[in-house]
């Protein structure tokens, strides 16, 4: 009988997010990523607005049909059974088309001028390293950073985030704890797969 392998999905609970930033600083930090490059930001919407500020972490989604990968001309990408979404840097050309096709605006690109970007990309790997590179290898890590998930560890920036707003994992254990936050404090979206962020990613039938 074949074993079913369930995908990893992110997730940020808008309503936990405290726009901190420590997420971001966590994912820079581990994988000692160059300045220019942010795998993971915090943006807010409606900033200074009392009652309608909105903030959240947002980083690559792994999102289940990945637009990034559609586009690219060099096929540098990879969709492992579990969800994360990889991409080869020795093949990437550095062209940007999965940039513009990134609903979430995650593939990062080093510029050396206003308007040069030159290099291949880099992006979120949901801390699991990178294509063809022997796990937890020296060169995976300079290329790609830590492999935490072969550790059996949740990426970095879950782990270090203090309101518990990002969450990671199988989908139904993710919808269940959201499940159980809106009942808990009675408001927000009833259904997790009604959530933008959600409806994008990870039902491309739905994709806005």
């Amino acid at each position: 009988m074949k074993e079913t392998i369930t995908r990893l999905k992110f997730y940020c609970d808008d309503d936990r997010c405290i726009d901190c930033n420590g997420c971001a600083v966590a994912c820079d930090e581990a994988h000692e990523l160059p300045i220019g490059i942010r795998r993971r930001r915090v943006i807010t919407l409606n900033e200074g607005q009392i009652g309608k500020e909105i903030s959240t972490s947002i980083a690559c989604m792994h999102c289940e049909d990945a637009p990034c990968a559609l586009v690219c001309p060099v096929d540098c990408f990879n969709i492992r059974a579990d969800g994360v979404v990889l991409h080869d840097k020795d093949m990437c050309i550095g062209c940007g088309y999965c940039l513009y096709a990134c609903p979430f605006g995650a593939p990062q690109f080093p510029r050396d001028t206003a308007f040069g970007v030159k290099g291949s990309m880099d992006k979120c790997t949901m801390c699991a390293g990178g294509v063809n590179i022997d796990t937890n290898s020296h060169d995976e890590f300079e290329t790609y950073g830590q492999n935490r998930i072969a550790e059996g560890k949740v990426p970095v920036c879950a782990a270090m985030c203090s309101t518990k707003a990002l969450l990671v994992g199988e989908s139904d254990i993710i919808e269940e704890i959201y499940q159980n936050r809106v009942n808990a404090r009675g408001y927000g979206v009833k259904n997790l797969k009604d959530t933008p962020t959600w409806k994008i990613a990870y039902y491309k039938k739905d994709r806005l």
